[in-house]
C-alpha cells in the first residue's frame, strides 16, 4: 500500500513539474543552448578519443620516426597517450579556476560567449593536425578543449539554475548531466567506422566541436543574463525584473525577489575570500566537506575509466574486438535512458535519496564485477555477465551519482551556500565552484595516468 502510495505521488508531481516548465519556454531554451554548447561537449571530448585512439597512437609513432628517426615502444605510446588523454583534465582544472571571477564581473552569457572561442580554437588544431603530423597540436587542443568544458560547466550550471524558477531548479539541474550523457553517445556515434572513425576521417572526428560552439556562439546572445548576476553583482533591479518577467513569464515572482533582495543585503558587508580561507571556516565546514566528499567519490567511482579505455574494459570482459565499437556505443545509449529517467523522477524521489542509493548499487554491481571478470577465464558464459554487470553500472551511475551528484554538487552547492547567507553568513559562491570543480578534475586525472592500457 505504500509503495502504491509513493507511485502515486512520484506520478502526479511529475506532470505539475513538467506543466511549470513549458509555462517557461525561455527556460527551455536555455536548457538546449547552453546544454549543446556546454556539457555537450564535456561529454563528446570524453567518449571521443577512445575511437581515435588508433590512429593518433600511430601519428605519434610515425611522427617520431620521421622527425627524430626513433620508434616508440608501446610502453612509451602508452605512457604519452595517456599524457595526451590527461590534458583535457588539467584543461579542465584551468578552466574552472578561471571560469568564477570571469562570470562574476563580467556575467554567466559574455563568460560563455568567450569560451566558445576556445572550442573553436581547439578544433582548429585538431582539424590540421593530420595533415600537419602533428601530435603537439593535438596536445594543445585537448588542453584548449579542457579550459572550455571546465569553464562552460562551471558557468552553466550557475547560469542555467539561477535562471530557472525555484520549483524546478533540481529538474532543471539534472539536464547538465543529461547533456554529457547525449555527449558521450554523440562520440560514440560519429566514432564508428561507418561514419568519422576511419584513419581518412578521425580528424574531423576531433573537430566536431567547433558546431555545437558555433551553435552556442549564435543562439546565446538571444538569451538574457542571469536575474541574480544583475542584481547581486549589478545591483540593477530593473533589468532583474526584466530578465525574470522574460525567463518565467508575467506572473506574481515577488517572493523570489524578495529572496534575491535578502541574499544581496546580507551579502553587503561579506569579502571574497581565498579557497584556503574557505577550507578553514568552521561555519561552513560540513558544506565543503559533502562537496569534497561527493565528488570525489564521483570520480573514483570507476565510470571514467570505463569511457576513457571502454574498449579495454569490455575487451577484458571478452567482447570481440568487431564488436567493441558497438558495445561502447550501447554504454552511451544505456547512460542517455538512465538519464532521461532520472529526469522524470528527480524531483519526486530527491537528490540524496538517488545518490545513497545508486553508490550502493553500484559498489555491488562492482563486486559481482570482480567476480566474474575472474571466472570469465574458467566459464565461457561469464563473459556475458560481465557485460550485463557493466551495463547495470553504468545504468546505476547514470540514475544515481551521475544525475543527482552531479547536478548536487555543481548548481545546488550554490544553494547550500545560499543558506548560510540568507541567515547573514558568509556565502563564498566563486569559492565553492573552485573547490569543487578543482576536487572534479583533479580526481579525473588521477584516475587517467595510471590506468594500465593492455
Amino acid at each position: 500500500m505504500l509503495e502504491l502510495a509513493k507511485v502515486a505521488f512520484m506520478t502526479s508531481a511529475m506532470p505539475q513539474h513538467l506543466t511549470l516548465l513549458l509555462d517557461c519556454p525561455l527556460v527551455i531554451a536555455a536548457i538546449f543552448t547552453l546544454g549543446i554548447g556546454g556539457t555537450f561537449q564535456y561529454g563528446f571530448c570524453i567518449s571521443v578519443v577512445t575511437s581515435s585512439s588508433t590512429y593518433i597512437k600511430e601519428l605519434l609513432n610515425q611522427t617520431c620516426l620521421e622527425r627524430y628517426e626513433v620508434r616508440l615502444t608501446p610502453w612509451h605510446i602508452s605512457l604519452i597517450w595517456s599524457f595526451i588523454v590527461s590534458l583535457f583534465c588539467v584543461g579542465g582544472l584551468l578552466g574552472t579556476l578561471l571560469a568564477p571571477p570571469i562570470f562574476s564581473k563580467y556575467g554567466r552569457r559574455t563568460c560563455l560567449l568567450l569560451n566558445n572561442l576556445l572550442a573553436i580554437m581547439g578544433a582548429v588544431l585538431m582539424l590540421f593536425s593530420r595533415a600537419a603530423a602533428s601530435f603537439e597540436m593535438i596536445m594543445a587542443a585537448r588542453l584548449l578543449y579542457g579550459i572550455n568544458s571546465g569553464v562552460s560547466l562551471s558557468t552553466q550550471s550557475v547560469y542555467l539554475v539561477e535562471c530557472a524558477p525555484k520549483m524546478l531548479r533540481g529538474m532543471v539541474g539534472v539536464t547538465i548531466a543529461t547533456f554529457i550523457a547525449a555527449g558521450k553517445f554523440t562520440g560514440q556515434l560519429l566514432g564508428i567506422s561507418e561514419l568519422l572513425g576511419t584513419e581518412e576521417r578521425w580528424h574531423f572526428l576531433l573537430a566536431f566541436n567547433a558546431l555545437p560552439a558555433l551553435f552556442q556562439l549564435l543562439t546565446l546572445p538571444f538569451l538574457p543574463e542571469s536575474p541574480k548576476f544583475l542584481l547581486l553583482e549589478r545591483g540593477d533591479q530593473q533589468a532583474c525584473q526584466k530578465a525574470v518577467t522574460r525567463l518565467w513569464g508575467k506572473k506574481d515572482h515577488s517572493s523570489e525577489l524578495e529572496d534575491m533582495l535578502e541574499e544581496k543585503a546580507a551579502l553587503q558587508n561579506v569579502t571574497s575570500r581565498s579557497v584556503m580561507e574557505l577550507l578553514q571556516d568552521g561555519s561552513i565546514r560540513w558544506q565543503v566537506i559533502t562537496i569534497v566528499v561527493t565528488f570525489s567519490s564521483l570520480q573514483l567511482c570507476g565510470i571514467n575509466a570505463v569511457y576513457f579505455y571502454s574498449y579495454e574494459v569490455f575487451a577484458a570482459a571478452g567482447i570481440q574486438q568487431q564488436q567493441l565499437a558497438y558495445a561502447a556505443l550501447g554504454t552511451g545509449l544505456c547512460e542517455m535512458m538512465a538519464s532521461l529517467a532520472c529526469f522524470v523522477i528527480i524531483e519526486s524521489a530527491g537528490k540524496k535519496v538517488l545518490l545513497s542509493r545508486g553508490c550502493l548499487a553500484m559498489a555491488a554491481a562492482l563486486a559481482l564485477l570482480t567476480v566474474t571478470l575472474h571466472l570469465q577465464q574458467h566459464i565461457y558464459w561469464m563473459s556475458y555477465c560481465s557485460m550485463v554487470l557493466i551495463f547495470t553500472f553504468i545504468a546505476l551511475f547514470s540514475t544515481g551519482p551521475g544525475e543527482s551528484g552531479l547536478p548536487m554538487l555543481y548548481p545546488v552547492p550554490v544553494d547550500v551556500f545560499v543558506l548560510r547567507s540568507v541567515r547573514a553568513l558568509p556565502c563564498p559562491r566563486d569559492e565553492q565552484q573552485d573547490t569543487s570543480g578543482d576536487r572534479h578534475r583533479l580526481s579525473a586525472a588521477a584516475q587517467q595516468v595510471p590506468f594500465k592500457v593492455p
